[in-house]
């Protein structure tokens, strides 16, 4: 993986970087208050199964993301 993708297609085992969160200011609120912010540093634990939730670990805690959000997040491999 190389440059930036979003955190709905970052494959699952990998650390990634939040490079930018584009959408509206629900979105931006709605991640800040899961405490994703950019240059934090993602792992994802799990991609769900038939298009399901995107499951994370960042800052020490388990967050499960729908697509839908997760498509917002763009990231790149750390």
């Amino acid at each position: 993986m190389s440059g930036k993708i979003t955190l709905a297609d970052a494959p699952e085992g990998r650390m990634v970087k939040v490079i930018n969160i584009r959408g509206g200011w629900g979105v931006r609120q709605r991640l800040s208050q899961l405490g994703i912010y950019p240059g934090d540093i993602i792992r994802v634990v799990r991609s769900g199964a038939f298009r399901g939730p995107v499951y994370i670990d960042v800052n020490g805690n388990g967050i499960a993301i729908g697509r839908g959000v997760a498509s917002h997040i763009e990231v790149e491999e750390v």
